[in-house]
């Protein structure tokens, strides 16, 4: 019996659920960071076996959103659930279980379908300090399953494939079996770019950030791919801040982009960067939707 179906990847701002995708698919498909809001779009990781086909959706971080990028970003994970088989409920065995936490915890009392609650990050905490969190947490929704787990090191990933096999329905094969993201080559690009500047630079400077990719030419001939990106910035001190003095953190962000751009697309990479200020384009509906964050498009 092939089993497939979507299964939602959802939790509060940095407790894994990239690292978790990326482990499970075997490629990086999500880019990842130790700062919070990295993922901005929904994402889709495929994994494929002789067994079925299971459709994961990497979701950003639920919060209290006040800016409009930020509901953006919420409403496009909320929306997620409507539209899964299975919720994989990510909370941080490391942190307290706070406020968003249980906001996340409420939104689920309306939801229909399984949920797994993933205890993350468990290689962190002491194991006599995990016991106790697991007995909490059982109490404040009816989980399918509770699974710890570190998806930076693999540990139980293969669990919660078998979980999740276990609660899919009979369904067909969705996608071929060789591919593993529905993401476009522009969109993996502006996020390899995106990924070093948050990296790279602090404060304000990486939630002020957005990145697109204005031209992407393939010189099969050459083995190469010629790639033209903007990094749009809020304001002049920022943009000031990406260029570096005599142009040095925007050739750094260049030269790590390009170096995982080569590998992850096994190519030549020529990559030019420029920097452009569209001022508080965060809060401004039209330049959101220029920028791929459609505020008033439902997820």
């Amino acid at each position: 019996m092939f089993k497939s179906g979507f299964v939602g990847i959802i939790g509060k701002p940095n407790v894994g659920k990239s690292t978790l995708l990326n482990n499970i698919i075997g490629e990086k498909v999500a880019i990842t960071s130790h700062k919070r809001q990295t993922t901005r779009n929904r994402i889709m990781g495929i994994h494929t076996s002789d067994e079925g086909q299971i459709i994961f959706l990497d979701t950003p971080g639920i919060h209290n959103a006040k800016s409009p990028l930020n509901r953006y970003m919420v409403s496009t994970a909320v929306g997620t659930f409507r539209d899964v088989d299975i919720i994989l409920f990510l909370v941080d065995a490391a942190a307290p279980f706070d406020a968003e936490d249980v906001l996340i915890t409420e939104s689920l009392a309306t939801v229909s379908v399984p949920v797994v609650l993933i205890i993350n990050k468990v290689d962190l905490i002491q194991k006599q300090r995990l016991l106790p969190f697991i007995d909490d947490l059982r109490h404040r929704h009816a989980f399918e399953e509770i699974i710890p787990l570190s998806a930076l090191n693999g540990f139980n990933v293969d669990i919660v494939l078998d979980i999740v096999r276990k609660l899919l329905p009979e369904g067909p094969k969705y996608f071929p079996d060789d591919m593993y993201t529905d993401s476009s080559e522009r969109f993996l690009a502006a996020e390899i770019i995106r990924e070093k500047i948050m990296l790279l630079t602090h404060q304000e400077i990486p939630y002020s950030t957005a990145v697109v990719v204005e031209s992407f030419k393939e010189d099969e001939r050459k083995n190469l791919i010629r790639i033209s990106a903007a990094i749009n910035v809020e304001k002049n001190s920022q943009k000031g801040i990406i260029i570096g003095k005599k142009g040095s953190m925007l050739k750094e962000i260049g030269k790590q982009a390009r170096l995982e751009m080569e590998q992850f697309f096994d190519t030549r990479i020529y990559l030019e960067l420029f920097v452009k200020v569209s001022k508080d384009w965060t809060k401004n509906e039209r330049m959101l939707k220029e920028l791929g964050y459609d505020t008033r498009k439902e997820p």
